[in-house]
Order: C-alpha cells, then structure tokens, then sequence
C-alpha cells in the first residue's frame, strides 16, 4: 500500500523539521512549504492525501488558502494554530477545514488526528465496496464512491468534506433522532466538544444547499436533543 503524502504548510522552521520528521516516523510522505507560493507548487509536484496547514503564514494567510483550495479541491485540511477559542474553530468549519489542532500539540495527537481523518475516507471506500453505494431521499441522490451529492434535477450540490460525512451520518439514520455529540462521533466534526456551534454550523450549511424551489431542507430539529433526517432513504 502507498504510504499517504502529506503537504506541510508551516512557517516556522524548527516547528516545520520537527513536525516533518514525526510524519516521516510514522510512514508519511512529507512535502514541506513555508508559504502559498510554496504549497501550489507542491500540489501541482502530485496528488495530496492531506494538507497540514498553519493559519498564520507571512502574506496568504492559512485562511485565505484553505478558501482557495476548497474552490477546486476535497483534500482534507487540519488547520494548526496558535488560536484557539471556539469562534476560529466555527471559522475554520465555515471554511471546510475537517480539523482544527491548537498549538502547541503533541506528535501522538497529530498523527492520531491525521489518522482519524484519513480513516474517514477509507471507511465510505469500503462501504462502497459491498455494493454501488447509492442513496436516495427526497429526490436527491447522494453517491458514497464519488463523493458527491446531486440535487432533484441532477445538478451537482458542492459540500466540503466535512458537510458530506455529516449528511452520510444523517443519511444512515433517517428518520432517527440523533444526539449532537453522536452527530460529532459519526462525522469529521473535530472541532470541540457539544457545547459549541460546529455541528450547528454545519446544519445550517446544510440546510440552505438542501432547500430547493419553495421546499425546505428535510432537516428537523429536535430541540435539547439533536437533528433527524425526515426522509425516507433507498439504497442501491
């Protein structure tokens, strides 16, 4: 099996060898950046399975990237910063990020972070194996091996990464109330605990690209408990 390549966005020289070499440790192929410039030529040198990028960098800030390459790209992102209050978390979410590591942090909490991301697409790989991976609800079509979501009239509906694991989760248990901090566990949503706004973001998100025509999303509420998909789910 090819081992995954990372691209590292870091500034900070000691902080970007140190970094390096732990992902190196633990089986990573490592492209290393320092600036903007820097990781679109790495990008382009060949696929990426992850992006590990600082949000505060000299000139294009780490912000202003990650909104970059979600315009053309699904590539995972773990943001590291120095900040770390729940409100750059919820932005970094807005943005598509599918991780949020405060600095400073630990080599074994890095790489069980880019574990758990990188699992998640290993997981919907295998459950597309057992069969063509097709679900249908509401007359949207949400195919598991490509990723992607199409709406009733067959237009393609872009989600981050983040957005799609959470409506698989949705998906998987239509017509079931789930509970915000299983909501967390089910999806890439690693951004805090169930005490802040992250999955409230992402529902919302949601919703506005589910609501079609005068319909609204099929989304509910249950208030002081969590979130149901009110539709009913068919598989291919």
């Amino acid at each position: 099996m090819t081992s995954p390549t990372i691209i590292l966005v870091e500034d900070d020289p000691a902080l970007r060898t140190l970094t390096a070499r732990a992902l190196q440790e633990n089986g990573y192929k490592v492209r290393t950046c320092a600036t903007a410039p820097e990781m679109w030529r790495a990008l382009e040198a060949g696929p990426a399975d992850l992006v590990l990028l600082d949000i505060m960098l000299p000139g294009t800030s780490g912000i202003d990237l990650c909104r970059a390459l979600r315009r053309e790209s699904e590539v995972p992102i773990i943001f590291i910063s120095a900040k770390d209050s729940e409100m750059d978390r919820v932005v970094g979410l807005e943005l598509g990020a599918d991780d949020y590591l405060p600095k400073p942090f630990g080599a074994r909490e890095l790489i069980a972070r880019i574990r758990a991301v990188l699992r998640r697409g290993g997981a919907e790989d295998r459950r597309a194996e057992r069969g063509k991976g097709i679900a249908e609800f509401d007359g949207f079509t949400l195919s598991l091996p490509r990723r992607e979501l199409l709406s009733p009239t067959g237009a393609v509906i872009e989600l981050t990464g983040a957005e799609f694991d959470l409506l698989v989760a949705l998906v998987d248990n239509a017509q079931r109330v789930i509970a915000r901090e299983r909501l967390i566990e089910l999806s890439r949503v690693r951004m805090g605990d169930s005490s802040d706004r992250s999955v409230d973001v992402l529902i919302s998100r949601l919703r506005r690209k589910l609501s079609v025509a005068d319909r609204e999303a099929p989304i509910i509420t249950v208030r002081g408990v969590g979130y149901m998909l009110n539709a009913t789910v068919s598989r291919t």
